[in-house]
């Protein structure tokens, strides 16, 4: 199928990769800094306190990592 990214629709776009790729996050939760993982529409999928943990767990489920700073 071949389609022209200019005419996505911003849901098409939203659900891009959501099954595929996964984002790491720094974020404090009660004072502690951690790891927030979450799907690529932003939808949260865990936390971990540390980087590294969140992006093998990403790959563990056979996701594509990326780091947002």
């Amino acid at each position: 199928m071949v389609f022209d990214i200019h005419s996505i629709s911003t849901d098409e776009l939203g659900r891009l990769g959501v099954a595929q790729i996964a984002y790491v996050k720094p974020v404090t939760v009660n004072g502690a800094r951690v790891f927030a993982i979450h799907a690529a529409d932003g939808t949260p999928m865990a936390v971990t306190e540390d980087r590294e943990l969140a992006l093998a767990a990403i790959v563990q489920h056979e996701m594509l990592p990326s780091l947002v700073h």
